[in-house]
């Protein structure tokens, strides 16, 4: 497991935070996007991407934590434009999860996770993680799956949505379980990145956040999140 580690992102839809990528062994298997419309596999980011899951850029877990813990109190920062929670494939290590977690103490970090909660060990590191200051969203595949993981109650969620959704008009959607979907202003609005936003910070929030299908395997996501 590598990472690299910037202070200040030069990607657009973050806006100028600290940003991390974590190499792809992070990745679980059982995530549908994988390998079939997720956006980090495809532009600028991927190149990226396949160099430190090569392990020719960034730094070790245990110094990546040292960053963190040195960044100012209360500064946002975002984990993972690509990559997973700590642990190979479906499985957290908790302890390297937890080592995170404490350096991020008076540090305002979120992140996402496709990381399987039907994994006991996952489903608790999560909520201790939320509960700690770590905000980890989880990341549904449509809106009906981002239902029953809000319904479990661990932390924040996050859902694709499909390509042809279009925040300009249609700001905010409707799960099938009535809850609200906020479509990620960032998608449709330039004046807007994560930096200025922060709803994806907030670990106490109901509210799923919907991110319509992009990059060049869109259509493969899209079908995923009209799919069900």
């Amino acid at each position: 497991m590598h990472v690299h580690f910037v202070l200040r992102s030069r990607n657009e839809k973050t806006g100028p935070i600290p940003v991390s990528t974590t190499s792809s062994d992070t990745c679980p298997e059982s995530c549908p996007l994988r390998g079939s419309g997720c956006y980090a596999e495809s532009g600028p980011l991927a190149m990226h991407w396949q160099k430190v899951s090569a392990g020719t850029r960034g730094d070790s877990w245990i110094e990546f934590c040292r960053r963190i813990a040195a960044l100012p109190a209360g500064q946002l920062w975002r984990h993972n434009q690509a990559g997973d929670l700590p642990g190979r494939g479906d499985t957290i290590d908790v302890w390297a999860l937890g080592a995170l977690v404490k350096a991020n103490a008076s540090r305002r970090g979120f992140t996402y996770t496709h990381k399987p909660i039907s994994n006991r060990a996952n489903r608790a590191a999560i909520a201790r993680a939320n509960k700690a200051g770590l905000t980890v969203n989880l990341s549904a595949n449509s809106p009906a799956h981002a239902d029953s993981l809000l319904a479990a109650g661990i932390g924040p969620v996050v859902t694709v949505l499909p390509a042809d959704v279009d925040g300009a008009k249609t700001p905010v959607l409707t799960s099938p379980a009535g809850n609200k979907i906020p479509v990620c202003p960032a998608t449709y609005r330039d004046d807007v990145t994560c930096k200025s936003c922060q709803l994806c910070a907030r670990p106490q929030r109901k509210s799923i956040v919907g991110f319509p299908a992009h990059g060049s395997g869109k259509h493969k996501a899209s079908a995923i999140a009209s799919a069900g």
